[in-house]
């Protein structure tokens, strides 16, 4: 019996020590070649926001032109907004495609979630068609935003899923439990009308951006060096408002005074499908 609990402890512990604050400062000096260092706060970009931007609109365009008549509910209630898709009519009416087609249409290549090549690691995220090219935007980071004066205890009590951005932002990524019941109050307080502002599809088996799966990618070592790197990104006011509910993220205040803050992972090399995903868990800025 103490056996048994003691087996299941340790692979639990295996799992978690890597979001352990106290344990990954213990074993800094074993583990340098599993941390990102940047020179400053602004200096963690790899890419432009201006190209993070180019490719989630590409993917995002194609998903809502394949959804005819949502986008005609859309043209019709704003359609002064349409004035920014400028191939939104040529792809309104073509053959209904799912998600990953979308992804590979749009983007070269297709992710999904599947069981992790490292022993103990849970669900990974692997390429799983098409090739990744050094610099692209490979996912995102879904969850509800919170600030650094929010409170998130609660949500936070046996969760591996809080990602800290460099300005203290986090972002809670669990898609179960009060944090999902949080997400799906947040996201339905936003809405406009019938038209959602975040895509709640995240917390399901089959969310319908694609891209929506980076809280399960798991945390590089010695063995398994980074392939991606987690990149702040913070979705510019000009972003058209039709597209919003396929971001997988929403702010845990309605009155937040800042641009919707999201967080992407970004090909630090060229990625070959069938490679799994591997980032960098501890950035260490100088």
């Amino acid at each position: 019996m103490f056996r048994t609990v003691f087996k299941r402890f340790q692979n639990k512990w295996k799992s978690y020590r890597h979001r352990f604050v106290p344990w990954v400062v213990l074993n800094l000096s074993k583990n340098e070649k599993t941390l990102r260092q940047v020179t400053g706060s602004s200096k963690d970009k790899l890419v432009p926001d201006e190209e993070v931007s180019e490719s989630l609109l590409k993917l995002f365009r194609l998903l809502l032109g394949a959804h005819g008549e949502n986008y005609g509910k859309f043209q019709a209630a704003h359609p002064h907004l349409f004035t920014k898709l400028t191939d939104a009519k040529e792809q309104h009416g073509r053959p209904h495609v799912c998600g990953h087609d979308a992804m590979f249409q749009s983007l070269g290549f297709c992710i999904d979630r599947r069981p992790s090549m490292v022993p103990f690691a849970g669900t990974g995220v692997f390429v799983t068609r098409g090739f990744v090219p050094k610099g692209a935007t490979v996912a995102m980071y879904p969850g509800t935003i919170y600030q650094s004066y929010e409170p998130i205890l609660l949500q936070s009590i046996r969760n591996p899923f809080v990602f800290r951005c460099i300005d203290g932002v986090l972002i809670d990524g669990n898609d179960k439990g009060v944090s999902k019941m949080v997400f799906k109050s947040c996201s339905g307080r936003d809405r406009i009308g019938p038209f959602m502002m975040s895509d709640t599809s995240w917390l399901t088996a089959t969310p319908q951006n694609p891209l929506a799966v980076g809280q399960y990618v798991n945390n590089c070592s010695n063995e398994w060096p980074a392939n991606v790197c987690y990149q702040e990104y913070d979705v510019p006011k000009e972003f058209p408002i039709e597209l919003h509910h396929y971001l997988p993220n929403v702010n845990y205040s309605h009155d937040t005074q800042r641009p919707l803050r999201c967080v992407v992972l970004v090909a630090l090399r060229d990625i070959k499908a069938g490679e799994e995903l591997f980032s960098n868990y501890y950035t260490i800025v100088h």
